[in-house]
């Protein structure tokens, strides 16, 4: 092999299969699109704790899957390859919010799309999505729904504070309870009339009533 073979070797010839005006312009345009997908995370974020990193990951998963699909569509054998090697990644973090899936997804999407010179396709479709999510995610329930831990000294004390609550809030339902001698334990799920906790003083109050404790419910956890 001479040193012009060197030079003419497929290697360096995919140097140039993409050019640099398209990687800036791919990688500006992800740029830009995972800022957008990362504020509407931040602004439709309802969990308990905000993660910045996944935010982030947003960000930079979106510039990855461009580079990525940049790579795969300058070269059809590199596509196939890339194929077989990403098909071994296996990832294990866990998910805890599902919301955070769809914009998983939204990111990779949107890097395919771009990649694939489809720009008008991502931006109008991203501030679409954007639009939904800023809309359903942000919109308050009619009825906020509370968790109310109830701690009766027996049968008479709780009949008697279900009663009451019946009459104080718009719908009451018991989740768990548990009983033992000379106490009685009760998870209901409440919703309020008119947003007033002033029933949770009068109920610690009652008759064989030793505490009422009310946080806020949403679905998969309390706090």
């Amino acid at each position: 092999m001479t040193f012009s073979d060197i030079f003419k070797s497929s290697f360096l010839e995919n140097v140039t299969s993409v050019s640099l005006l398209d990687m800036v312009l791919a990688l500006a345009l992800a740029f830009g699109m995972g800022v957008f997908i990362f504020l509407v995370y931040k602004k439709t974020y309802t969990g308990v704790q905000y993660s910045s990193s996944f935010g982030v990951t947003l960000i930079a998963l979106t510039m990855i899957t461009t580079l990525v699909i940049l790579a795969v569509t300058s070269n059809v054998v590199l596509s196939l390859g890339m194929v077989g090697a990403l098909s071994i990644v296996r990832f294990r973090t866990a998910i805890k919010e599902p919301l955070d899936i769809a914009f998983l997804f939204w990111s990779i999407a949107v890097g395919i799309v771009l990649a694939a010179g489809l720009i008008p396709l991502a931006v109008i479709g991203s501030v679409v999505i954007g639009i939904i999510l800023l809309v359903f995610v942000n919109r308050k329930p009619q009825s906020q729904p509370y968790i109310l831990v109830l701690r009766c000294d027996g049968y008479d004390s709780e009949t008697a504070a279900r009663a009451y609550l019946d009459k104080m809030t718009r719908r009451c339902a018991v989740k768990s309870k548990t009983a033992q001698a000379g106490s009685v334990e009760l998870n209901l799920e409440v919703s309020l009339k008119d947003g007033n906790t002033d029933f949770v003083n009068i109920l610690s109050q009652m008759k064989g009533v030793r505490s009422a404790v009310l946080v806020s419910y949403h679905g998969d956890y309390m706090g």
